[in-house]
């Protein structure tokens, strides 16, 4: 009994918080509506007619869910599975495809990252932040390759989406 009493308050001491205060129990994120979700896509969708290409957009929220989906007309097949790929990844390791895509080139990260079931370390996938905090991503694909992987223009028209609605997106409208 005795040894045991000094191991208890130790125990304890262990198990308090380091500041002295309790976490709270909930907390507040921001999210996407549908509204700015389909308005994003189609601001991507947009940029991408003016620069000649028909691409699939995929808009997806906080939790990587899908959010808002758009398919020009002649965007082949393959491009719905990967825009959504394209967002998702981005969403999922909180960085833009793109720099994904020139870390593994550079090999700064392990090879195996590629092969995370659902991962696609292209171009094209972007994060979607308002006020600082991450609310989504959107993914464009469709487009042919730009000059670099850094440069994709499937990157340059998700880019383009969210810069139609920045002002908004920062101040919360």
């Amino acid at each position: 009994m005795k040894n045991v009493i000094p191991m208890l308050l130790s125990m304890l001491v262990i198990s308090l918080p380091a500041q002295g205060e309790e976490p709270p129990a909930m907390f507040s994120t921001r999210s996407l509506s549908l509204e700015m979700a389909s308005r994003l896509a189609w601001g991507a969708i947009n940029d991408c007619r003016q620069r000649g290409y028909s691409v699939a957009v995929a808009v997806v929220d906080r939790g990587g869910n899908l959010q808002a989906f758009l398919r020009d007309r002649f965007a082949g097949p393959h491009t719905m599975e990967t825009a959504y790929r394209k967002a998702w990844t981005a969403n999922s390791f909180r960085v833009n495809t793109s720099v994904l895509a020139g870390l593994l080139k550079e090999g700064k990260i392990p090879d195996q990252v590629q092969h995370n079931p659902g991962a696609l370390l292209v171009g094209g996938g972007e994060l979607i932040e308002a006020a600082g905090e991450l609310v989504g991503a959107i993914g464009v694909s469709g487009a042919p390759p730009g000059k670099s992987e850094r440069e994709s223009i499937d990157g340059a028209c998700a880019k383009a989406g969210i810069d139609g609605v920045r002002e908004e997106l920062e101040f919360g409208e």
